[in-house]
Order: C-alpha cells, then structure tokens, then sequence
C-alpha cells in the first residue's frame, strides 16, 4: 500500500475510534457490566493508538521515501487492529469469552509493527533531518 493510503486508513480507523468510543460511553454504559465496558473501551483506546500509528507510518513514507520495513509495519498495525480492537469489542458484546484467544494474535501484530517501524530506513540516509528541511 502507498503511504497516501496508510494515511488514509489511519484517518478512518482513528474517526471510527472516536466514534466506538462515543457509542460506548452513551450507549453501552448501561447495558454491559463495569468488565465488559472496560473490555470495550479497551479496544477503543488501542485502536486510536495504532490509528495514529498508521499516520506516523504514511506520513514517514511521504517524507522520506517508502521502505519494505514501513510497509510492514502498517500491515502490521492494521491487521493488529483488526485482530486485537475487533475481538475486544466482540467480547465485551456478546460476552463470548472464547474470543479472548485472538485477542493476543492482535498483539503479536503491534509489536511486529513496532519492530518493523524500529527498522525502517536504518543504514540508508534518515528520513527526517537537515537535508529535508525539517
């Protein structure tokens, strides 16, 4: 995927967590137990965190050129997202505790987009810094 894209996706991700988030607080506070709406709110956060993730990640292949390591790194993130937010949610709704297995495969996800971001342009000119003008 081109960097234009992870920022969109980012945006979306970041705009749906706004408004999980909001759905949570005025339409689940009632109807989930304190667990399950800590559960929900759970995936909500971590799914902004990588939503901003992605933006750093397209904003870093507009600046400096795309990497195999960038492009890993937001896969990573996405499929993450995915894995880890959406079987959250999923939980906290249905209360299906089997659902918390694939909860950590989102985990393994992040971290591998962490590491992957770790790597990105190492032992070539650095994306940012005096050559392009930032």
């Amino acid at each position: 995927m081109k960097s234009s894209a992870w920022l969109r996706v980012g945006a979306i991700l970041g705009g749906l967590a706004v408004a999980a988030g909001a759905f949570g607080a005025h339409m689940l506070e009632k109807q989930l137990s304190p667990r399950m709406l800590q559960v929900f709110e759970t995936g909500v956060r971590y799914q902004m965190f990588h939503a901003i993730a992605l933006l750093v990640v397209g904003m870093l292949g507009v600046i400096g050129g795309e990497s195999r390591a960038l492009k890993t790194a937001g896969w990573a993130f996405l499929v993450g997202t995915l894995l880890f937010s959406g079987s959250l949610y999923a939980l906290a709704l249905t209360e299906i505790t089997k659902l918390g297995a694939v909860t950590p495969l989102g985990g393994v996800g992040f971290l591998a987009g962490w590491v992957a971001l770790a790597f990105h342009r190492v032992g070539s000119k650095s994306a940012i810094g005096p050559d392009r003008g930032l």
